[in-house]
């Protein structure tokens, strides 16, 4: 009668994972370990020097268990031998010699043994540096939309979590070849006795091997399959206990809304988890009895050849000690191949993450065109429509016009109209799903992206709050004029964030934001000061300011402008604002609505006009009357 929990059922069935997706078979977890060239690769290029020494502390010691157990026999050998001598013959130097090489390669083991840990903890250290610089570096390279996609986010955050724990994989991959060998020189002496100690040897562990393996892969299958509660789960974590939402949880008495949340993902995993870990230490001590009967019994057998003097008790003590050690070898050889595998699998989801590539890239291909300095004709829209990865309705469709080179353009629409995107595509930060943009004549596609970017400056209603000290801060505008103080004190002053800096106490070494010690916050107003001084700092042919008063009381707004058309003076400029006390100072204003052109023109023209300009206009200057 068969049982439900069996575990040969379950090995030979593929059951679901935790994703929904089948169980991966033992072919497929086979097929991971392709992971491991290009894994070595990577430790190989952090320190060959680390990397070399490693291996070679590793094959002296190797060698060691077999020698130590030889030179014991010798040991025991030469005692038996002497005890049957005449006690006026019995020499105690050829034991003491032997004695004392023992102890030294005992000692030599010890070493070995610290040495290959010093190793593998400097080489995991640079590993894992290295790795995470990398990962970092690919993230800046892929596109803004990708950041926008949650299987994008399941991807780096699965990457995120592997950069650490591969240092593990590497110590088990380099401790995997060391016991391999080690192994190979203790079976020469099984062998040699009896070749089927070897055979009883694999019977007694190849089934803990398989338990192991299959419980390793549900384990990888629960954790997989629960990435995105995972991310939730952190995201609630920090949600509840953060300095950037403290105020709206107090206010709105979020907290327990969050804790049953966070309480009920948290307890889901674990019931899950708890039944694996469960049914894994059931068959894990079945396997273990089942490995130590095979042992006992080969035990039992060199005991009984040596009580028949077909052996001597030098050779009992190396055949047993040798049949002990192959067992304990073998047994953390299969185990750790089934970590390792699990590791490979882990390792894929590594690889996925880089395997990932940006569509807006430099066609290496091709002849790259130089930026125009400075712009002479603008840039056009040429029929653009845009519509978001996975989405349905477009965002922007049909847009003809041109920002000619100079030129201060306003975005006019409500919220959602794609005013936002419409700057994106501009910059490049995504590309057109039709139709296209030109500059100066020549596809925007025909530049560098690179090279483009560092020619706009931008500054989104949504602009990050760097923890960094005030001049870094702004400074993030042009990074690599960070030391450059008079430029930096020039843009705060452009942007009015001189005032600010002026009451930190430490002024722009002042760091800000609370998560770091000494650090003082600011208000909304003061950050975007902060922000619009980075779009100074710039110095770009292009300046691009969304909502850049948004926080700012009139006073502020009005001297904000007031320096805006004199700095942008000679540059184009486009301004997203609800406000139209502001918008009226661009040359032309476009309106947009529901991603479509509607109207372009001037502030007078456009009110002339009586459309959805003059309309939105009419509409808000009857609230301040």
């Amino acid at each position: 009668m068969a049982r439900s929990d069996s575990f040969f059922s379950t090995i030979s069935a593929k059951k679901p994972r935790a994703d929904g997706k089948p169980a991966l078979t033992v072919r497929e977890r086979f097929s991971a370990l392709k992971n491991l060239p290009e894994f070595l690769r990577l430790i190989w290029q952090t320190s060959p020097a680390l990397t070399l020494g490693n291996v070679a502390l590793r094959l002296v010691r190797a060698a060691l268990p077999v020698a130590m157990l030889y030179v014991g026999q010798l040991i025991l050998d030469t005692v038996v031998q002497l005890s049957r001598q005449p006690a006026a013959e019995r020499a105690l130097t050829p034991v003491l010699t032997l004695v004392a090489l023992e102890f030294g390669l005992a000692i030599l083991s010890d070493a070995l043994g610290r040495g290959v840990a010093l190793l593998d903890s400097l080489l995991g250290d640079l590993f894992a540096n290295q790795t995470s610089v990398r990962l970092m570096q690919h993230a800046a390279e892929l596109d803004l939309d990708q950041f926008e996609d949650s299987a994008f986010y399941d991807k780096l955050e699965r990457a995120r979590r592997q950069t650490l724990s591969r240092t593990v994989l590497m110590a088990q991959v380099l401790s995997q070849a060391q016991d391999f060998i080690t192994m190979v020189f203790l079976a020469v002496g099984l062998v040699a006795f009896n070749p089927w100690l070897l055979l009883l040897l694999l019977v007694a562990v190849v089934p803990a091997f398989l338990g192991e393996s299959h419980f390793n892969e549900r384990s990888y299958s629960l954790v997989h399959g629960w990435t995105p509660e995972r991310r939730e789960l952190d995201y609630l974590r920090q949600t509840g206990a953060s300095d950037e939402t403290a105020k709206e949880v107090k206010i709105f008495g979020l907290s327990g809304f969050l804790i049953d949340r966070f309480r009920t993902l948290s307890d889901e995993f674990y019931q899950q988890n708890k039944s694996l870990v469960i049914r894994r230490a059931g068959w894990g001590t079945f396997f273990a009895a089942v490995g130590a009967a095979g042992y006992y019994a080969a035990y039992v057998y060199i005991i009984s050849q040596a009580v028949r003097g077909q052996v001597s008790i030098g050779q009992l003590t190396f055949l047993a000690g040798s049949f002990g050690r192959m067992r304990g070898l073998l047994e953390g050889i299969l185990s750790r191949f089934s970590a390792v595998a699990e590791g490979a699998l882990y390792l894929q989801d590594f690889f996925d993450f880089f395997h990932l590539q940006p569509r807006i890239r430099r066609d290496e291909a091709q002849p790259v065109r130089p930026f125009p300095r400075p712009i002479r004709e603008g840039f056009r829209f040429d029929n653009v429509g845009f519509k978001y990865r996975n989405a349905e309705k477009w965002a922007l469709r049909n847009l003809n016009f041109t920002l000619q080179a100079g030129e201060k353009l306003a975005l006019v629409g409500e919220n959602g109209a794609g005013k936002t995107t419409l700057v994106k595509l501009l910059a490049r930060l995504y590309d057109p799903t039709e139709g296209r943009i030109l500059l100066d004549g020549y596809d925007l596609r025909e530049y560098d992206p690179a090279e483009l970017r560092q020619e706009i400056g931008v500054i989104f209603q949504d602009f990050v709050r760097f923890q960094l000290p005030a001049g870094q801060n702004l400074a993030v505008g042009r990074i690599e004029q960070k030391d450059n103080r008079p430029r930096i004190e020039q843009a705060a002053a452009q942007s009015l964030a001189d005032s600010v800096i002026a009451k930190l106490p430490q002024g722009y070494d002042q760091m800000i934001g609370r998560r770091f010690n000494g650090g003082v916050d600011l208000s909304g107003g003061e950050w975007q000061k902060i922000a619009l001084g980075r779009a100074y700092m710039r110095d770009a042919q292009l300046l691009i300011l969304d909502e850049p008063t948004a926080a700012l009381d009139a006073r502020a707004e009005y001297e904000v402008f007031q320096r805006f058309k004199d700095l942008t003076q000679g540059k184009t400029a486009v301004l997203i604002s609800h406000r139209f006390s502001t918008v009226r100072m661009a040359d032309r204003i476009l309106v947009i609505e529901n991603g479509q052109f509607v109207e372009i023109g001037s502030h007078p023209e456009l009110l002339a006009r009586g459309g959805r300009y003059a309309e939105l206009f009419q509409l808000q200057a009857a609230g301040y009357q």
